[in-house]
């Protein structure tokens, strides 16, 4: 098909955006990316040839801002906290928001960050999809809080045919037919919703924004200290690669111009994806949480009617249920972009304790069991008690999908309490296992059950190596 037959379609998008109201600079930013597409100038690859390696001496270090902190503190009241709350969790089985998952003693990630929120004194606000809005503001109403965060809605683009880049169309669901444009959207969100502007006129200029599922990322005083003192722009908290980090964004610098870079796996080219596993030359990874001055925030749109971050072309099918649905892009963009938008933006290497996020139902047990605890401000942190070096901290969890994948599964198999943990290096299981009360396990374990039939650890078990059942 040529360019010429594709760019007739561009009508087509435009009609169906204004017939959902969507704002006009919403309907402007996704004519911009439908364009680049179809004109090959944009792909959506950043090349190992455009940027460089960042070196140690170019980022700060969180441990070296305690001289901040007071600073920080008096700023709180400038602040506001924004929580990326518009996943479902459909990969760990969830039909609701994620945010509502009970992820430990009892409360939700909603909950948590809530009290959290009451200790720090700042304002809070929560960024919905179209898919939680209305069970996140049904679940704040029964959250008994001296807090009343204020919500605003992410943006959505309508899925483009592979095919031949047409509106995508499923009348069985008309709803599949949109998909969230990524958490990039925060910026214009808060523009198009009006919050940006009501922030600044309450005197709040810096903004703290994080996922609702890491529950390491907190308003940090020194952290905010020290963005405030150095009036600095953009800052993004990044942390040294492992292992198991090897998927997520990464930092880079631009070669033409030394600005930082932020370069997501889906953004990598296929011929440099192993390169970009290694976990040198790029050594630090994006944690997703990043601190914006709201006044710089809004001079970028003063100054370009909008905010065009590079384009993340997911490949989809319409239906994520159905393999046999037609294939759609979906045009996303990453938050963390925006660093290199900013000539004077920063990076700070933060600690794990600082990333905690829950993706998969491996993760979720580490969150329930004993490795993590809380402080008395009802924030995160490794628990004390885990007799594990500094570098081996992270607690290594693989469980087996077909058991564990889904929530569902996964709490029928550890309906009396999930087993304690807070000694335990790795744990791997496969095959079928149920876990009474009371069960601990330490050192590294992988338990095994190759049998048809579910295997039962009993109560009060220790387990303190490798288990054939």
């Amino acid at each position: 098909m040529k360019i010429s037959e594709k760019t007739d379609y561009l009508a087509a998008f435009i009609s169906k955006m204004q017939s959902e109201d969507l704002p006009p600079l919403i309907i402007d930013t996704f004519a911009h990316y439908y364009k680049q597409i179809l004109t090959g100038s944009e792909t959506g690859l950043i090349y190992d040839k455009d940027i460089q390696p960042v070196e140690l001496d170019e980022i700060q270090e969180l441990g070296n801002l305690d001289m901040y902190q007071e600073h920080g503190e008096s700023a709180f009241k400038n602040a506001v906290r924004i929580v990326l709350n518009g996943g479902l969790g459909t990969s760990m089985g969830l039909t609701g928001p994620k945010s509502l998952l009970e992820v430990k003693d009892g409360q939700s990630f909603l909950e948590i960050i809530m009290k959290q929120a009451e200790n720090s004194l700042v304002t809070l606000l929560f960024m919905n999809s179209f898919s939680t809005q209305e069970d996140t503001l049904a679940a704040l109403d029964k959250i008994n809080s001296t807090l009343k965060p204020k919500c605003f809605h992410q943006n959505q683009y309508p899925k483009v045919l592979l095919e031949n880049f047409k509106p995508a169309s499923w009348p069985q669901n008309p709803k599949l037919e949109w998909n969230p444009p990524g958490h990039g959207d925060v910026y214009t969100a808060l523009y198009t919703s009006g919050i940006l502007q009501s922030l600044l006129a309450e005197n709040i200029k810096y903004a703290f924004i994080s996922n609702s599922d890491n529950l390491g990322a907190r308003m940090d005083a020194p952290l905010l200290g020290y963005f405030a003192k150095k009036e600095i722009p953009f800052m993004m908290e990044v942390a040294e690669k492992t292992p198991s980090d090897v998927k997520g964004g990464h930092l880079a610098k631009l070669k033409k111009n030394g600005r930082f870079i932020l370069r997501e796996a889906s953004q990598c080219p296929k011929e440099e994806i192993v390169a970009f596993q290694k976990i040198g030359p790029y050594r630090y990874f994006n944690t997703n949480s990043i601190w914006i001055n709201l006044n710089s925030l809004n001079q970028i749109f003063k100054k370009n009617n909008k905010i065009l971050l590079p384009l993340i072309l997911n490949s989809k099918t319409l239906d994520p249920r159905d393999k046999n649905s037609p294939a759609v892009y979906q045009f996303e963009t990453a938050m963390g972009a925006a660093i290199s938008l900013f000539a004077k933006s920063a990076a700070v290497r933060v600690p794990r304790s600082r990333f905690f996020p829950v993706k998969t139902c491996n993760d979720l047990l580490a969150m329930r069991s004993d490795c993590f605890v809380f402080t008395e401000k009802n924030n995160l942190r490794m628990n004390p008690e885990r007799k594990i070096k500094q570098k081996q901290e992270t607690i290594k969890i693989s469980l087996d999908p077909q058991f564990y994948g889904k929530i569902d599964d996964f709490d029928k198999r550890f309906a009396d309490g999930v087993p304690s943990l807070v000694n335990c290096y790795s744990l791997n299981i496969e095959g079928d296992v149920l876990f009474e009360k009371d069960v601990k396990i330490e050192g590294s374990v992988t338990i095994k059950n190759t049998r048809p039939s579910q295997a039962v650890i009993r109560k009060g078990t220790i387990i303190d190596q490798d288990l054939d059942l």
